[in-house]
């Protein structure tokens, strides 16, 4: 029996001596490395926080004591201690332990999260509910260093300086190297100033230098200043000490006496306070402290090695139905075929060689900023997840990291669009959500050229609701000037960024997480001819890939593969059904919409995405504008989407059998409005 098997609340944990401490971190970073191993998830900043966490529920009451994690991505050791170790194996699986802090999941879940630099803001608000219920309980936010570059962050302290209110916040800096002499240094003036007696004394004898008649506040002045300029000579917090913050450390953050120290000394007092601990991500596997960045967020892995576990991937059977629809097709169907054939060569029947959607956009980037200048690629700290790291690399100069700033982000590629250049602002659909009011009022109302590369539209998997992509198509289409395409496999998708890059206006490519659809076979060496890719991607036209009588499919980005697997099992059962592949959310092909609508009445939207305000939404209102509804015509009309509610995390193929968006769904949509056919 392990000591972390005896921890079932944090009154366990405050039974065990100091001493036995370390054996407890080194049983929650053992079983944290089996689960992600297995499971998959955020292993390098958890690994890192492992100290911290214990230092935290062993000095505060939890959940008596608020504690908010910023992204709450690094929670795993607090759910281990905190009632979830029994089912810890089941994280970040369907109906499992999620992957990030959820108050449903437990109520030492303070806050529900999932984007960063929220936990000072929210934190804040805790507090303020708090002194209004004459409650005295503490608040404790952590925040990384990463999320400490968004503005949301400093406008919480901003408030909480102001308002001077009880408000604790753990700076978890796991990037800034402090020497040994200046660390030791810090940590011991953290822990000396922090304490009672020094906390009283110093304000003591502030309010006697004060009451000296005629000279009190001039020399109070000056003690002060002379202090803060010793502190911060020392200490790298004169930053937060002008937002009104009591500012301790840098302290190690993985030398576990020392945080118990300090945090029992700041616990007892009642104002803003910024303790800054430094930590090492990976911090007790070796893989993860050389490799930080890939441990971050990674796939199942062999323990001993840290490399990928190594996996059967089953290729991807609509490839034929794929072919075989695209044979017979209109003669745009020939053309996107053509497209494709000049561009590469199809995929090997290997799935290890299937492209992820995220390598093909990264590498599309690198060839079209080869043949123009102006093409810049703008992420908020996601390099790596948004593909462009190789960007960064060939053209750093075109490069621009802004930080966790999606709002800043966007501004600034409009500004870039207003000097001529075209900016691609690459962000995860979820983070893009933001910076709304920035795409409304500073791109679309001028119009600005700014390309908006959406990853991760749709189901996400694992991450759950704070990151499924579902809901950016009404987001974005209700705003004027905007464009937005979504295609249907990798090769389509390299096809509209080029589009997209010779457009002129506000345009958005949104496209999922995950392989392609084996379209293509794009080598690291290779490139994709994206001239002659875009000859059938013209802006407001669908692509008619098959005809029919008595059905008609449209479908929006890679629900178009769940469409053709469902048409081949409808094939069997003698129903004729026709597909098009949309395309273009907005502007819609009205022309090919209502052409077809008037020839085949049973119609069928499928999208990946919420129906309220979604593609099919669009759909709907654009038959009833266009009078289709009178005239004694009955039509049969199924959307196929999400309905309305958050859908948790789980594997991607299980959420969409789960909630009924895949091919089975299709053909029992379709077996359901012909049913008095």
């Amino acid at each position: 029996m392990t000591l972390l098997s005896s921890i079932k609340t944090g009154h366990d944990l405050k039974k065990l001596s100091r001493h036995e401490l370390p054996a407890l971190a080194r049983d929650i970073r053992e079983r944290i490395i089996s689960v992600v191993s297995k499971r998959g998830g955020h292993l390098a900043s958890s690994l890192g926080v492992v100290e911290l966490t214990l230092a935290i529920h062993y000095v505060f009451d939890i959940p008596s004591d608020s504690l908010i994690w910023d992204v709450g991505h690094q929670a795993y050791a607090h759910k281990l201690l905190t009632g979830r170790c029994d089912r810890f194996d089941s994280l970040r699986t369907f109906r499992g332990i999620s992957g990030f802090t959820k108050r449903s999941e437990s109520p030492c879940d303070a806050f529900t999260v999932g984007h960063s630099s929220t936990s000072i803001s929210a934190g804040l608000g805790i507090s303020v509910a708090k002194y209004l219920k004459q409650d005295r309980s503490k608040v404790i936010s952590v925040i990384g260093d990463g999320s400490m570059t968004a503005g949301l962050a400093y406008e919480g302290m901003n408030q909480a300086g102001d308002a001077n209110r009880d408000l604790i916040v753990i700076l978890n800096d796991n990037e800034m190297s402090i020497s040994e002499n200046v660390g030791a240094l810090s940590s011991f003036l953290s822990r000396t100033l922090s304490a009672n007696y020094l906390q009283n004394m110093k304000k003591d004898f502030g309010s006697f230098l004060k009451s000296l008649p005629g000279i009190g506040d001039d020399i109070y002045r000056i003690a002060k200043k002379s202090e803060n300029s010793f502190k911060t000579f020392v200490t790298p917090g004169m930053l937060f000490e002008a937002f009104n913050f009591d500012y301790f450390g840098p302290i190690n953050g993985h030398r576990l006496n020392h945080l118990i120290d300090i945090m029992e000394n700041i616990k007892q007092l009642n104002k803003p306070v910024l303790l800054h601990v430094t930590t090492i991500k990976g911090k007790g596997y070796e893989p993860a402290e050389k490799n930080p960045v890939y441990f971050h967020g990674v796939g199942s892995f062999d323990i001993n090695t840290g490399n990928s576990a190594s996996f059967s991937n089953k290729v991807n059977t609509s490839l034929k139905a794929n072919k075989s629809l695209n044979s017979g097709n209109s003669s745009q169907a020939s053309a996107s075929q053509s497209g494709q054939a000049s561009a590469s060569e199809p995929c090997k029947n290997r799935a290890d060689a299937i492209p992820t959607y995220t390598e093909v956009f990264g590498r599309t980037m690198i060839e079209l900023a080869r043949h123009d200048k102006r093409v810049v690629a703008i992420t908020a700290a996601m390099p790596e997840g948004t593909g462009l790291t190789r960007f960064a690399e060939r053209f750093p100069e075109r490069f621009f990291d802004v930080g966790i700033a999606e709002q800043h982000a966007v501004t600034f590629a409009a500004g870039m669009a207003s000097q001529g250049m075209k900016p691609v602002v690459a962000i995860y659909s979820t983070f893009m959500q933001r910076a709304y009011d920035q795409i409304l009022h500073d791109v679309c109302i001028d119009a600005h050229h700014v390309v908006f590369a959406l990853d991760r539209g749709g189901i996400v998997g694992e991450d759950g609701p704070t990151h499924h992509g579902l809901f950016d198509y009404a987001y974005l289409r209700n705003i004027p000037n905007m464009t937005i395409m979504a295609p249907k496999d990798e090769h389509e998708l390299a096809a509209m960024l080029k589009k997209a890059i010779d457009h002129d206006g506000p345009i958005a490519i949104r496209y999922p997480r995950g392989k392609g659809e084996g379209a293509l076979d794009y080598s690291a060496s290779g490139g994709l001819d994206c001239s002659a890719s875009t000859r059938c991607i013209e802006i407001g036209k669908a692509e008619l890939l098959r005809d029919g009588e008595d059905l008609l499919i449209l479908a929006a980005g890679r629900s178009v593969q769940d469409s053709i697997k469902a048409i081949a099992e409808l094939e069997q059962k003698n129903i004729s059904t026709a597909l098009v592949n949309i395309r273009f959310i907005k502007p819609l092909d009205e022309d090919m919409i209502l052409k077809m609508a008037k020839k085949i009445h049973n119609i069928i939207t499928v999208e990946e995405h919420v129906l309220d305000a979604g593609f099919g939404s669009a759909v709907l209102e654009l038959l009833a504008d266009k009078g289709l509804f009178g005239g004694g015509v009955k039509y049969r009309i199924k959307r196929i989407g999400i309905r309305d509610k958050f859908i948790e995390h789980g594997h991607q193929d299980l959420l969409r059998a789960e909630y009924n968006i895949d091919a089975p769904a299709i053909i029992a949509g379709a077996m359901e409005i012909l049913s008095d056919y």
